[in-house]
């Protein structure tokens, strides 16, 4: 499997939707979109399955130099999560750390505000949570975003993307309550390398995407 899957993120979210119809039509169900390249996945998925589309802002902290490695994340609620080993195999001092943390902050705030008007996170509480991101390398991000969502007590979580990486995987199904994952190439080399069109998603879409998504809530359901 060494050619792409997906035609862009919008085709990889259609097809992992297919994979999700038991969560079709339920009134306990969200899908948080990983800004931004898992916003127009997840948008897919809650037009699919008629339910509410939100996002949770996370973020990278990239290694100085070395911005695509993640030495850690932080999402919403103050949750921070550091690769320790990563950081000492690097050589990182926690000044570095700290410094990265209080630029990924002050961005996070500023997408939260840009995309929803506000810095409160949805309410999920008791609720089913679909986290979708448009694939998993290092499992960082995601890592974070469902510990910022475990403080806000859902019923279940659930990590579905198009692709991940392995190892990343079999890391991360322990902490939730299921993973669906539709490709999962032992040589995964990067999310991007299985879309023909991995362009980078901007604010202006995400902003479009949420409110589409605002609007088909609004719509009666129509019969197949």
């Amino acid at each position: 499997m060494n050619s792409p899957v997906f035609r862009n993120r919008a085709h990889a979210g259609k097809q992992l939707a297919e994979a999700l119809v038991k969560y079709a039509d339920r009134d306990d169900v969200i899908v948080l979109g990983l800004p931004r390249g898992g916003v127009p996945v997840a948008y897919e998925v809650a037009k699919k399955l008629h339910v509410p589309l939100d996002v949770l802002v996370v973020r990278k902290l990239g290694v100085p130099g070395y911005e695509e490695l993640a030495m850690g994340a932080i999402a919403s609620g103050g949750v921070q999560v550091i690769h320790h080993a990563v950081m000492r195999a690097m050589g990182i001092p926690s000044a570095a750390l700290e410094a990265e943390a209080t630029v990924q902050l002050k961005e996070l705030h500023r997408r939260e505000l840009a995309y929803r008007g506000h810095t409160g996170a949805p309410e999920i509480k008791g609720r089913t949570v679909i986290l979708v991101d448009d694939g998993i390398a290092t499992g960082s991000t995601i890592r974070a975003a469902v510990q910022a969502l475990r403080q806000q007590h859902p019923k279940q979580i659930i990590i579905a993307v198009p692709t991940a990486a392995p190892d990343s995987c079999a890391d991360l199904a322990p902490i939730v309550d299921d993973l669906v994952a539709l490709i999962k190439p032992e040589d995964f080399r990067g999310v991007g390398r299985w879309y023909e069109d991995f362009s980078q998603t901007t604010d202006a879409e995400v902003t479009q995407l949420l409110a589409k998504a605002s609007l088909l809530e609004t719509e009666p359901v129509s019969s197949p």
